[in-house]
């Protein structure tokens, strides 16, 4: 039977309530965290090394996501100590507790890139948006009440929901092997929705690590920020899903960080590559005038946009305008407003 002939299949249909947890693999617990947004939840995962845990991922630093870790210390991980936390990728609701772990004598493993990214962010706390991110958001093309806005209010920072990081820490390398819950893992890192995301495959049974680079029913949000404008996490993430598919299988179950676990990876990373070609194809054809980011929502996510989404939806229509530009198919000129708009190239 041909890998995808048998679908995406979900074996466990319910998620674990807060504060417990459901072995999904011999000696692998899957448990939830709350987030305070529209996907209000982020999956993490405890590996039973004998005398303590490897946690993977941590939820953002709150009083309410440490009270639960506790809970969860005190009850499924049954009091023994939790020895090291990996972190697939830097965003805060991975990165969150990290180091909070870390305080209570845990060993942080990241990859570098993530580690640098999270600690340099978690630093770079401001009252009102930097002049760079003005610049990109008019680039961008924000809407102009939106605009005015951000540039009144504190922007989100990294440090309202990142403890601390350490100073030091492990990395985890693309290629590399490691040991946890007793089972030998390849690292595999990811590209597109975060730089250098990790992650873990099993080399003793079909087990697969995930984070935000292997979902099942969503798409990793795949944007571009003030940091580096003229990124192109479109062609990262693509060049990310075609390199895992000769070792994805349809027997794997993969532990996602949202969502619920999920079997037919090949399918799904056929779907992935084809969502954003499709995606691709129909902005240029909305592209037979010159129009800015702001302007691509309705062909590039085929619904409305609510205030709650621009944000990220704006974030992500740069990307897709920057991969057609650095790839030949759209001209990018700058408007008398300052945004820049994008034109198809026949």
């Amino acid at each position: 039977m041909p890998d995808g002939a048998l679908g995406i299949r979900y074996p466990y249909p319910d998620p674990p309530e807060t504060g417990k947890a459901i072995e999904v693999a011999d000696g692998i617990l899957w448990m939830r965290l709350p987030l305070p947004m529209a996907l209000d939840h982020v999956n993490v995962y405890a590996l039973d090394d004998g005398d303590g845990w490897t946690v993977i991922d941590t939820g953002f630093s709150s009083a309410k996501t440490k009270a639960i870790w506790q809970d969860l210390l005190d009850g499924p991980l049954a009091g023994k100590p939790v020895t090291r936390v990996i972190v697939t990728h830097h965003h805060p609701d991975y990165v969150g507790l990290a180091g909070w772990f870390v305080a209570q004598g845990a060993e942080l493993h990241m990859p570098r890139t993530g580690w640098l990214m999270a600690r340099m962010l978690v630093l770079d706390a401001q009252d009102r948006p930097a002049p760079e991110a003005i610049t990109f958001y008019e680039r961008a093309g924000m809407a102009a009440d939106e605009l005015a806005r951000r540039k009144a209010e504190r922007p989100f920072n990294f440090a309202d929901c990142v403890a601390p990081l350490p100073l030091g820490f492990q990395r985890l390398r693309d290629g590399d092997t490691i040991r946890i819950g007793g089972r030998d893992w390849d690292i595999r890192m990811g590209n597109g929705h975060a730089p250098e995301h990790a992650t873990f495959w099993s080399r003793d049974d079909a087990v697969v690590l995930g984070g935000d680079q292997l979902l099942p029913s969503i798409s990793a949000n795949l944007g571009v920020y003030p940091t580096e404008p003229d990124a192109d996490p479109v062609g990262d993430w693509m060049e990310s899903c075609q390199r895992f598919q000769p070792v994805a299988r349809d027997d794997q179950i993969i532990l996602g960080g949202h969502k619920l676990p999920f079997t037919g990876l090949p399918l799904r990373l056929r779907q992935m590559i084809d969502n954003h070609h499709n995606a691709l194809d129909r902005l240029v054809a909305h592209l037979n005038e010159p129009r800015a980011a702001g302007e691509c929502f309705l062909p590039l996510f085929k619904r409305n946009i609510g205030p709650a989404e621009y944000g990220l939806a704006l974030v992500e229509a740069v990307a897709h305008l920057n991969h057609l530009h650095q790839t030949g198919r759209a001209r990018r000129d700058l408007r008398a407003d300052g945004a820049y708009v994008f034109s198809a190239v026949p």
